[in-house]
């Protein structure tokens, strides 16, 4: 059956999305099954979203943007959509790092977003909000987008070396997380660095923590706790944590190094072995 609930656009993004995909389908002369066989999707997908009930991703706006020749509405609009679907609190923080030309970031225990894999982040959304998970997913790879602009930021990653060790989502999941760390080693934009068990105590103790830095605009801090997260442009703190984050930078291993150890941490912990049950792990 068709669902014919009414939306109201300017409740949120995604009302407006659900609504513009109504009206341009309809005035394309098609129903949600044949549009849903165009773009390779069930007719009750398209449903769905037109009205606000599931969250598109950017793969179905591409292809309804395709399907319908938008000229790229869809696939524009979507961005919007997920970054509404992020927890109140962050949306902020995920706006300016959009706008970011060089962020700093300092990790205890976690991947850095902009770096995770789709199942090491599944893996960790799944823990709090079970219900959420595709919205949530979705909403974080969406944020990876920056990384692939023509103008991309300049990123600075320093991982302590927990994050290596602390296991998400079973070890394949973080074989493949590693792994793809270690893709970033030649990246004109990214550099990751691991501050080493070795090194004691460290300024990052105090917990993770950002630095934005813009074009035009003050730099900001940030860091998040657990049910919130804090950001500031206050001049001594940005200088305090800017000093932090460098001295973190000097202890940690060069990115070479980084990704030597990296690389030992993904075959030693993470290689091929046998499950308890005897199963191997590929």
């Amino acid at each position: 059956m068709v669902n014919i609930r009414n939306l109201d656009p300017s409740a949120s993004p995604l009302d407006y999305y659900g609504s513009e995909l109504r009206r341009l389908r309809e005035e394309a002369g098609l129903k949600q099954g044949q549009l849903g066989d165009i773009i390779f999707c069930a007719g009750s997908l398209v449903g769905q979203i037109e009205t606000a009930r599931k969250v598109p991703t950017r793969a179905f706006s591409d292809r309804v943007d395709a399907a319908l020749v938008t000229g790229g509405v869809f696939s524009r609009l979507v961005g919007l959509v997920l970054r509404s679907q992020l927890p109140t609190w962050f949306q902020a923080y995920a706006e300016m790092e959009a706008k970011a030309a060089y962020i700093s970031s300092f990790q205890a225990q976690l991947v850095y977003g902009l770096l995770q894999t789709e199942e090491y982040a599944r893996a960790l959304l799944g823990v709090d909000r079970p219900g959420q998970v595709d919205e949530l997913l979705a909403a974080r790879m969406e944020r990876q987008q920056i990384l692939k602009r023509d103008n991309p930021p300049a990123l600075w990653v320093v991982l302590a070396e927990a994050v290596l060790h602390q296991e998400v989502g079973g070890r394949p999941v973080m074989r493949d997380q590693l792994a793809h760390l270690l893709t970033f080693l030649d990246h004109p934009w990214v550099k990751i660095q691991v501050l080493p068990f070795s090194i004691g105590q460290h300024t990052g103790m105090m917990g993770p923590f950002n630095l934005l830095r813009f074009d035009s605009d003050p730099d900001l801090f940030y860091e998040e706790g657990y049910a919130d997260g804090y950001m500031t442009a206050n001049p001594s703190v940005i200088r305090e944590r800017s000093v932090g984050y460098a001295r973190l930078q000097a202890a940690a291993l060069s990115p070479e190094g980084s990704t030597q150890l990296i690389a030992r941490v993904m075959e030693e912990r993470y290689g091929d072995k046998p499950e308890p049950d005897g199963r191997g792990v590929a």
